[in-house]
């Protein structure tokens, strides 16, 4: 294609590492839920409560480790937490093998999958905007973006065929395995990574480790989009669980029906994806931020109209599908315009602050949403975070005041 811009064969092996290790965790998503169901009989307080604190306990134990990241090699940093995540998934195999698998365990490997992920992504991130220039950051993100949303797609399926055929564990080993595999793609980037210059005593400080959210607070571009996207990706996710008891429950849909709902419209986020870069091409950085984020808060109002059968079902499928389509448009140019507004020695802080702020609200926001159905119902509590959505746009900045001003020079 004319005009392409070229990644480079280091940033290719980025890509496959990132690759292997999304298509893993989405063949393994929902084992642990299913292990506590299926295996460990637990109920769906203690499910619950996998998730929420996973996350929540995650992102604590993940803050103190942005500054650490910072000044470190960012390459060594990802093969760890890929050995760290590969170690964890393997343990719960063995313990399962042994008959020793606990609830506690699940409740522990959650937390350090957790917030090794975190540390995993602030590092890569500072590796992306290191192995790719400016110009190349934008197609970089959209092709990342794509990979999640094709591992989305196919993932599931993958791991409910072979959790029917080789029991529940068999994505957790899969799980380990893709770590493993991206661990050998980070090992295999070639470019020499100079080491990061520190000043003495820094990532030890405490101040050190907010200096991420001054960064982004202190940014008049990236303030308001931070706000913007924590509190519509909490607002969404938030009502995901309390979707899922409306539809499997009182409008009576089939389990693999409800999985049809969320699947097919995951097709949105490959069409979104590629649609980023020409958008941007054509209208600018800001207008397309502009624009998909109020499109993505402008859909999920309509799932307070889902009803029982074959059009309810449609009408799930074309909200998600429009939604998903402008949220895959906003994240990656989101994402390219995030790293170039930051300094290469302040990207591994903000990234761990931008994480675990977002991690903190989904838990918090899912919890209140989750005692608020239970006064008003699904329905309402679902229709209410709509309304809410419907306001979210006004967070989004106004005009670019200097949107490419401040890259390395700002420090």
């Amino acid at each position: 294609m004319a005009g392409e811009v070229s990644l480079g064969r280091d940033f290719g092996w980025l890509w496959a590492a990132y690759a292997a290790g999304t298509l893993g965790t989405w063949v393994a998503f929902n084992a642990f839920p299913l292990l506590a169901l299926t295996v460990l009989h637990k109920g769906s307080a203690e499910v619950a409560a996998l998730a929420a604190v996973g996350a929540a306990v995650g992102a604590a134990v993940a803050l103190p480790l942005g500054p650490w990241v910072e000044f470190r090699r960012k390459r060594p940093v990802m093969v760890a937490m890929d050995l760290v995540r590969c170690a964890a998934m393997l343990s719960v195999a063995a313990a399962y093998a042994l008959d020793r698998l606990g609830f506690v365990q699940l409740l522990v490997v959650s937390v350090l999958v957790a917030a090794a992920d975190i540390t995993f992504g602030a590092a890569s991130g500072a590796c992306l905007k290191a192995l790719v220039p400016a110009e190349g950051r934008l197609v970089a993100q959209a092709r990342l973006e794509s990979t999640t949303w094709t591992a989305t797609v196919v993932g599931p399926p993958l791991g409910g065929a072979l959790v029917a055929f080789a029991g529940p564990v068999a994505t957790v080993l899969v799980d380990a395995l893709s770590y493993l595999l991206s661990a050998a793609g980070i090992r295999a980037i070639r470019g020499r990574e100079p080491a990061p210059t520190r000043e003495a005593g820094a990532g030890m400080r405490a101040g050190d480790r907010l200096e991420g959210w001054r960064h982004i607070l202190g940014q008049p571009v990236l303030r308001p989009l931070f706000l913007n996207s924590v509190l519509v990706n909490g607002l969404i996710m938030a009502t995901a669980p309390l979707l899922a008891v409306l539809m499997l429950g009182p409008l009576g849909f089939a389990p693999w029906q409800y999985g049809l709902a969320f699947a097919v419209p995951c097709v949105g986020g490959l069409v979104g994806s590629r649609l980023a870069r020409p958008l941007v091409a054509r209208y600018g950085r800001h207008r397309v931020l502009r624009v998909s984020g109020v499109l993505r808060a402008c859909w999920p109002v309509g799932l307070v109209l889902v009803h029982p059968g074959v059009t309810g079902l449609v009408l799930v499928m074309a909200v998600e599908l429009a939604l998903i389509t402008c949220a895959a448009v906003f994240t990656p140019v989101l994402a390219a315009h995030r790293l170039d507004l930051t300094p290469t020695d302040r990207v591994a802080r903000t990234l761990t602050a931008w994480s675990v702020t977002a991690k903190a609200s989904l838990a918090a926001l899912t919890a209140l949403w989750g005692l608020l159905a239970a006064v008003v119902g699904p329905r309402a509590a679902i229709g209410l975070a709509g309304a809410l959505l419907l306001a979210t746009p006004l967070l989004l900045p106004r005009r670019e005041a200097g949107a490419t001003a401040c890259v390395d020079t700002c420090k």
